[in-house]
């Protein structure tokens, strides 16, 4: 076959590559915005180029022949690549528009994502962000997410991600509990406070503390069991038990941040860092794939600006 017919071809292959997903003439030509007798001459235009069948028709259905799957198989993946393309590089001189459908940690979304989220909405007025704030790890490939916030030690490799920042978890109390009951000056002090627990399969009572700035010890962080009158699953409702003088806290930074900053809650033990109760980064995560969405893009970076930072208190 002659190179100027095959380019003369390239659209007839394309129709087969939809003739084969669709799986009948009458769904490709409507996918393809055709009529039926167009897609029956072009895929017979084709056969006959090719000088062999490709499709073996039924009453409801098509049938390929070894032949015609092999050539599906062969072009399927091109076309996609060039669809792709042809794509990204529309939206690089478009504006970034659609729904970004997107999934956080609860206290995350509430603390921190959603304050922030008004300079890129404000900048972008054609995206809209629909955000699931849930403290439960979904799959953001099957559930249909374009992206999530992980607060996690590791990532998936499965997905594309891009550290966030690094977060670390502080010992806070009010000033009128801490006048009430003492403050603590080493991790072993907890043992005799009341401490707002985040209860967890294993171990959820226990506290461990690493000295700042000082070599690991050989035997491992320091850990104590710990005990008061609350326990909760949201480090955002302990972090109200502690404003409410209930005890004192182990939370995130994130959470903690703004309620120390107005001197709402006051920092413990500033010497010792504890350890394993939450994760210590940031990451935001997408599901593999070689077109992203312009918005999409812009978000992520928007995200990545914004909370590269982290959350100093």
């Amino acid at each position: 076959m002659e190179e100027q017919k095959i380019e003369a071809l390239w659209t007839h292959l394309h129709w087969l590559t939809v003739l084969a997903e669709q799986g009948s003439y009458t769904a490709a030509a409507a996918r393809l915005n055709v009529s039926k007798a167009a897609m029956s001459q072009r895929i017979a235009e084709l056969e006959r180029a090719a000088g062999v069948p490709l499709v073996t028709r039924t009453t409801r259905s098509v049938r390929f022949t070894e032949a015609g799957r092999r050539l599906v198989d062969d072009t399927r993946e091109q076309y996609q690549h060039i669809a792709s393309s042809f794509l990204s590089v529309r939206e690089m001189a478009g504006v970034a528009r659609g729904l970004i459908r997107m999934t956080a940690p609860m206290a995350f979304s509430r603390q921190q994502l959603v304050p922030k989220m008004s300079g890129f909405l404000h900048a972008h007025p054609e995206v809209r962000v629909q955000l699931e704030a849930a403290d439960r790890l979904s799959s953001i490939a099957t559930e249909g997410f374009d992206l999530a916030v992980r607060h996690s030690a590791q990532v998936p490799d499965t997905h594309v991600a891009w550290k966030l920042c690094d977060t670390y978890s502080v010992i806070v109390a009010t000033r009128a509990y801490l006048k009430r009951r003492g403050t603590p000056q080493t991790p072993n002090d907890l043992a005799t406070h009341d401490c707002l627990v985040y209860p967890r399969a294993q171990s959820a009572s226990i506290w461990s503390f690493q000295r700042k700035g000082g070599r690991k010890s050989s035997a491992g962080p320091h850990t104590l069991a710990v005990s008061g009158p609350f326990e909760a699953n949201n480090s955002e409702v302990l972090r109200d038990a502690a404003l409410d003088d209930l005890g004192i806290a182990l939370l995130p930074d994130f959470t903690a941040q703004a309620a120390v900053q107005t001197g709402k809650l006051v920092v413990l033990l500033p010497e010792w860092r504890p350890v394993g109760a939450f994760a210590d980064q940031l990451f935001v995560v997408r599901p593999y794939s070689p077109h992203v969405p312009r918005a999409v893009a812009l978000f992520i970076g928007y995200l990545r600006e914004t909370f590269s930072g982290g959350f100093p208190l």
